[in-house]
């Protein structure tokens, strides 16, 4: 768990059994009108991970979303993706607690959980 960020991210490519490193992420928070603002964005570092938005920043209660470019990511690769991008929210309601949100991707399929 990072102690600096509220929110984090492991992406792990589950064709290679190794981190996807180098995928470009945003996450949002839906704001009180249903618009999505963009909060932070990033890149996963050699581990997979991004575990410095939100350093330092406020943690409020809502609705987020989190979208993975993965289309540049596997086309790199040399493969096509089923999934040209993958998004999903999820929602904090205790603004005290670590929220680290993990995806596992492959060309074919996806699946995510709230993390540890």
């Amino acid at each position: 768990m990072s102690a600096s960020s509220p929110i984090t991210t492991h992406v792990l490519d589950t064709h290679l059994g190794k981190p996807a490193v180098g995928m470009a992420v945003v996450l949002e928070k839906r704001s009180n009108d249903d618009q999505w603002q963009e909060i932070a964005r990033g890149e996963t570092n050699a581990d997979g991970r991004i575990l410095d938005w939100l350093a330092g920043q406020q943690r409020e209660a809502g609705v987020y979303r989190i979208s993975f470019a993965t289309d540049p990511y596997f086309t790199k690769q040399g493969l096509t993706c089923f999934y040209p991008s993958v998004s999903f929210e999820f929602r904090i309601e205790n603004p005290d607690e670590h929220y680290h949100v993990p995806l596992l991707i492959s060309a074919h399929g996806m699946s995510t959980y709230r993390g540890s």
